[in-house]
């Protein structure tokens, strides 16, 4: 995060929420009269975009008007909370038969004929 990044949401920004994974997110203070207050998020750690749940993603992108924290829509029982993308982590996902899952893959069925010329 540059400094002119912070010095600018010191100055020009208001605070309109956190979520679990510790980002803020903001507004301009002043309403413009040409176009429509920014949104934006100040992440904790490094700038990782997925770590943005779809709640607060809707609201930055003026999908929704009101934010996550005015709004009080229970979860529904099949949803699954956000997790960030795991690409390039220990986390990430590795299907069996990987080289760095011990490179055995589950035996051919015989449901597959070559082809033959």
């Amino acid at each position: 995060m540059t400094m002119t990044t912070r010095l600018y949401t010191w100055f020009s920004g208001k605070l309109i929420g956190c979520d679990q994974f510790g980002n803020q997110y903001y507004t301009e203070k002043k309403a413009p009269k040409d176009r429509r207050r920014r949104r934006w998020v100040m992440y904790k750690g490094m700038a990782e975009p997925s770590k943005v749940p779809p709640q607060w993603h809707g609201w930055l992108h003026y999908t929704v008007d009101t934010p996550p924290t005015e709004r009080s829509a229970p979860p529904y029982a099949w949803e699954k909370m956000h997790t960030p993308n795991l690409t390039g982590t220990t986390g990430a996902y590795v299907p069996p038969g990987h080289l760095l899952k011990g490179g055995k893959r589950a035996a051919a069925t015989a449901d597959y004929e070559s082809w033959k010329p």
